[in-house]
């Protein structure tokens, strides 16, 4: 018995609720969900955010109040009873976890296979090096380290205890004790994070061997403190590079065709090693200065930097009439309900 594919069989489509935690892309998953038709149930730690109450569009219709993120698993069969769809965005995969994602018998947007690849580092290196992507060289001994790197922790952490190292004495002063972590060549040049989107169940666009891939925005992150330490002068301080923010990017035109390019990359390899990677997704570059694309990381769900985009982008409104990320997500469920494709998006 699959508590998940017989809920999936059995739901009844006039009904789905969309739901999520309350973090995160929340607003504009619940606002575009609203936009195509659905209910929107909100998981709330605790207590229910008042932050809601000022933004009535983005307001879910209901709210699962849990005492922690844990907790969640604990409500699979009433998720289930209320004909939810669970909407997986950074923060409900970090502090679920992705092995806790695998057991949560609820029908869920995407491929949850996809969340041992991400949250893994090495795993994520090969998914990617084996899609035939540029990434910046990794130091598998910090004793190599010779010139400067960036050491970074496993998992959707917000940038939260990166530091950089110039060798093994700077390593040694900045690692956590236990933690996982990888260490990766520190790469000069323009930071850009494309929001992909891709649809199994699409019948035109930017084509792949199954389905299409679309673009929906761009964005770069705002890191505290790095993005502005050099108000400081002559005063030392360390980098930090805890994310606080995001600002909107275009990119040059010519360069479209490389980053549809990496991105279709990607997704062809996620389908061979673990069934695609469905929906939303991430590829975290830097670009140098001869215009070759870095890539450091896949973030597979829904990042925040779409958040800058509730009404679309300028990429987006190329495709569609005020689409953000969020509503994306909605139109694709919509899409495969209608056409019995459900089993196709869902997990």
């Amino acid at each position: 018995m699959d508590p998940v594919r017989d809920a999936i069989s059995s739901y009844d489509l006039g009904e789905i609720t969309l739901a999520t935690l309350c973090s995160h892309t929340s607003l504009q998953i619940f606002h575009g969900a609203r936009e195509e038709g659905f209910k929107t149930l909100g998981l709330a730690i605790g207590t229910i955010p008042k932050y809601y109450d000022a933004y009535p569009k983005a307001k879910p219709d209901d709210f699962l109040i849990v005492d922690s993120h844990l907790d969640v698993l604990k409500h699979a069969a009433e998720l289930r009873d209320r004909n939810a769809i669970l909407i997986p965005h950074g923060s409900l995969v970090e502090y679920l976890g992705a092995d806790n994602f695998l057991d949560l018998d609820v029908p869920t947007y995407g491929n949850r296979r996809v969340l041992q690849w991400e949250s893994d580092r090495q795993k994520s290196r090969e998914w990617l090096e084996g899609a035939g992507v540029s990434m910046p060289r990794v130091v598998r001994d910090p004793r190599d380290i010779k010139s400067p790197v960036i050491v970074k922790y496993h998992g959707a952490k917000g940038g939260r205890g990166f530091f950089i190292a110039s060798d093994y004495a700077d390593f040694v002063k900045g690692i956590q004790p236990d933690a996982e972590y990888t260490i990766q060549e520190f790469i000069l040049g323009t930071r850009f994070y494309f929001h992909y989107f891709y649809s199994p169940i699409a019948q035109n666009g930017y084509r792949l061997s199954k389905g299409a891939l679309e673009m929906l925005g761009i964005d770069r992150r705002l890191e505290a403190n790095v993005d502005e330490i050099y108000r400081a002068g002559h005063v030392a301080f360390e980098p930090t590079f805890v994310v606080t923010g995001n600002i909107p990017v275009v990119l040059r035109e010519k360069l479209l065709e490389p980053v549809f390019d990496m991105g279709r990359r990607v997704v062809e390899k996620s389908i061979e090693l673990f069934g695609g990677m469905i929906g939303p997704f991430c590829l975290e570059t830097i670009v140098t200065d001869a215009l070759e694309f870095k890539v450091f990381e896949v973030s597979a769900r829904l990042v925040a930097g779409t958040n800058l985009y509730p009404m679309g982008s300028p990429y987006s409104d190329y495709i569609y009439d005020t689409m953000s990320c969020g509503r994306r997500i909605a139109l694709e469920i919509r899409n495969a309900a209608r056409s019995n494709q459900l089993e196709e998006v869902l997990s």
